[in-house]
């Protein structure tokens, strides 16, 4: 049966979500993401320093569009930089701040950020504390299983967590070791389910209806959330959640929407960028629409196609492009 959760106060409406995501989930990807019918998106991941002294790149990470449900992530070190960040993203209209205990990227957890924190959970708890303390909406929290093998940990963090204030967990079912390597392990999720009365939302390998009935089967978690199998594939979420209502397939968008979706998501793209540079980011989602995409059916044409189209620079000749590929489907 499907059950609506609650985060805090704020009724999610879905249990397909879309995963903060560095370099992919901007300001146009979730618009993208939004018209294409998914209820809950997160900003990419804001460091929470920066973001206090004003950095115009790491500003524009947190941009909100102020119409859906928003959600911001940080991440940090400093209960300090961690409370006046919750605070400012909630000035700025988030309805949900996140916190990131589960990028396992060397850059992050190098600095003692990210999955680092799992490595020391008196630390982390006070990161938390600093969190909550500092804005009155709900407070989140995304971590893996725990740093490696031998320190699978998630359950007592959890467990911390809801004590300090948290409202939800989210769990990528791999250690910090794994990066993104390996498969998931959907039924450790169980543990922090059991450890905690909070919603706990399982990620990690999730790409179509199926792998989120079965991440959902075995983990006995309220949601999933989707990182890169949304990729190249914004609808995927509301398929998703479409499914898990109904237990009928939602089916892929047919041609011309797909083209429809791309084609907004670039104007997006150049209207908060700019030309030069809403093209430039917009490449790596040119290529993921083309990949995704079923057709050229011949490997090699699929490639020449998103290396012709990736190397455009102007707006124009993208739009054109992409046109005259969908025409040859």
């Amino acid at each position: 049966m499907y059950e609506e959760f609650h985060i805090g106060d704020v009724a999610i409406g879905t249990r397909a979500l879309i995963a903060p995501m560095s370099g992919v989930s901007d300001l146009p990807f979730r618009r993208a993401a939004a018209r294409a019918g998914a209820r809950y998106t997160v900003t990419e991941m804001v460091a929470a320093d920066a973001l206090a002294s004003g950095r115009p790149d790491v500003v524009r990470r947190a941009a909100l569009d102020g119409k859906d449900l928003n959600v911001v992530q940080l991440v940090g070190r400093e209960a300090r930089w961690i409370g006046l960040g919750a605070q400012m993203a909630e000035e700025a209209g988030a309805d949900i701040i996140d916190l990131n205990m589960g990028c396992p990227s060397r850059e992050v957890t190098g600095v003692l950020c990210g999955a680092a924190l799992m490595r020391n959970l008196d630390h982390a708890e006070r990161l938390i504390d600093a969190a909550v303390s500092g804005t009155s909406r709900p407070v989140t929290l995304k971590m893996r299983l725990g740093w490696d093998e031998t320190s699978r940990n998630a359950p007592e963090l959890a467990l911390r967590a809801e004590q300090a204030g948290i409202k939800a967990i989210t769990v990528h079912a791999r250690t910090r070791n794994q990066f993104y390597k390996g498969t998931c392990d959907w039924h450790a999720v169980k543990a922090v389910k059991a450890a905690v009365n909070l919603p706990v939302i399982v990620n990690g390998d999730i790409v179509d209806a199926a792998s989120a009935e079965e991440a959902l089967k075995q983990s006995g978690a309220d949601a999933v959330m989707i990182g890169r199998g949304a990729c190249g594939r914004p609808w995927i979420a509301a398929g998703i959640d479409h499914y898990l209502r109904t237990g009928m397939a939602a089916g892929e968008p047919a041609l011309a929407e797909r083209l429809r979706i791309a084609l907004a998501h670039l104007a997006d793209s150049i209207a908060f960028y700019g030309e030069t540079n809403g093209v430039k980011i917009f490449r790596k989602h040119l290529a993921w629409y083309i990949e995704q995409a079923p057709w050229p059916q011949d490997v090699s044409e699929r490639r020449a196609a998103k290396a012709r189209l990736c190397r455009l620079t102007e707006a124009r000749s993208v739009e054109t492009g992409l046109q005259e590929l969908w025409r040859q489907a």
